[in-house]
């Protein structure tokens, strides 16, 4: 199931929910170091890559030209800082300076576009009305009164004067308009400026936030790493309590050397006297879906793969565990441990994952373990875990070495059941 999560990089919501704060943040140490060794690997490989094309470029444009860093008297690349060195006026007025300076040249260019037109409109306009005033003095005078010529050009060159004077008016009012413009625009500017000024200056508070925020995270993920450490220690130290005590299981075949066969040998034996033992004959492995789907499913994986493993069992006398529950909520598991003292827990089939849930009741609430049974071992999920061959022998072994060491979990007192006929009942029908 570990295996699949960081296969995938993925965990469901309703499974992660199970999960305590301890086995979470250990999960998601576990998941960023994946992450970290897939951008790794990716980085390497792309470090080949690129010594590769430099390699080939080198061979292709040995005569190429090259950069050279002027460097100072300590033999250090020179670096000048505008603003810093002596001599240099303040930041904030070159910054006002430039801007002002940018501003009054962009609206310069601007004027001098909108005079060009307004020129060439203008030249246009009196172009027009002089020859419009010729034509009809030609038409009119010159033909009427073709003696009296002088007076006709005493009479043009007045109205080119008049219209000369009337042009130079008209040029001395739009040279004006576009001063008023030149200026409005040259503020437009600057404020603009200034506002892209400020907005690069949030962004600079912005920047600085996101580096506090990621100073914290880092804090946190340093946090993490030190709690998976300890806690990886711990379960170093567990594991080798439990070979010492011959509690911890191999890695595959667990079940092969067992004495199933002799426990229902004895069963057989002790049916007579004790009810409650179970007849758990091997039966092949169905095969089980992804995930669980409903009760009926795991009803099914219960019958087909945990009686055979003797789950729930007590390991002596083959009788069901007072601690085992059927398959039955937290809020359930919550009110049954609520009047318990503290050390008191109990073992329910998840429906979340192919394995149980071990709910514990500590002096101020509650946790839940989500216990890993997809394999051929039982195993808390999430962290470094102790595999143990049997679910009994998972809870034995708890019962004397802590489950966490930071929570100091000991399994004292069983949580039996509530009601009749028992929660499990579906399960050994």
């Amino acid at each position: 199931m570990l295996q699949q999560i960081l296969r995938d990089m993925y965990i469901d919501p309703d499974l992660l929910a199970e999960l305590n704060e301890e086995q979470k943040q250990i999960l998601f140490y576990k998941m960023r170091e994946e992450q970290i060794k897939r951008w790794s690997e990716w980085d390497r490989n792309l470090d080949k890559e690129e010594s590769k094309m430099k390699i080939k470029a080198k061979f292709q444009h040995n005569n190429s030209k090259h950069i050279e860093w002027l460097k100072g008297a300590d033999g250090e690349v020179w670096v000048w800082i505008l603003g810093e060195a002596q001599g240099d006026k303040p930041y904030e007025q070159i910054c006002e300076e430039l801007m002002t300076e940018r501003a009054r040249y962009q609206a310069q260019k601007e004027a001098e576009e909108q005079w060009k037109q307004k020129e060439a409109e203008i030249e246009k306009k009196f172009r027009d009305a002089m020859a419009k005033e010729k034509a009809r003095i030609v038409a009119e005078k010159w033909k009427v009164e073709i003696e009296d010529r002088k007076a006709a050009k005493l009479l043009e060159k007045k109205f080119q004067e008049e219209l000369k004077k009337r042009e130079g008016e008209e040029r001395k009012r739009g040279e004006e308009q576009i001063r008023q413009r030149e200026e409005l625009r040259a503020k437009e500017l600057y404020l603009s400026l200034k506002r892209a000024q400020l907005q690069s200056q949030r962004n600079e508070n912005d920047e600085q936030e996101w580096q506090e925020q990621l100073r914290k995270s880092k804090a946190a993920d340093e946090d993490r790493k030190h709690k998976a450490r300890r806690a990886r220690a711990e379960y170093h130290r567990q594991s080798l309590r439990a070979i010492q005590k011959g509690k911890v299981a191999g890695l595959s075949n667990l079940f092969q050397n067992t004495n199933l066969s002799n426990g229902q040998e004895s069963n057989q034996e002790n049916s007579s006297s004790s009810p409650a033992k179970l007849d758990v004959p091997l039966q092949k492995v169905w095969e089980r879906p992804a995930r669980p789907i409903s009760k009926d499913v795991i009803a099914r994986w219960f019958k087909e793969e945990q009686i055979p493993r003797r789950a729930g069992l007590e390991k002596d006398s083959g009788q069901i565990a007072t601690w085992f529950h059927g398959i039955i909520s937290r809020d359930s598991a919550e009110k049954l441990l609520m009047n318990m003292p503290e050390g008191s827990f109990l073992v329910r089939v998840s429906e979340k994952i192919w394995g149980y849930a071990l709910s514990y009741r500590h002096q101020t609430g509650f946790k839940h373990f989500l216990v890993d049974a997809s394999g051929d071992f039982y195993s808390f999920l999430g962290v470094d875990p102790n595999r143990h061959a049997t679910l009994t022998d998972l809870i034995d072994f708890h019962k004397e070495e802590v489950i966490t060491s930071s929570g100091g979990e000991l399994l004292v007192e069983p949580c039996g059941q509530a009601q009749s006929p028992p929660d499990f009942s579906i399960l050994f029908e």
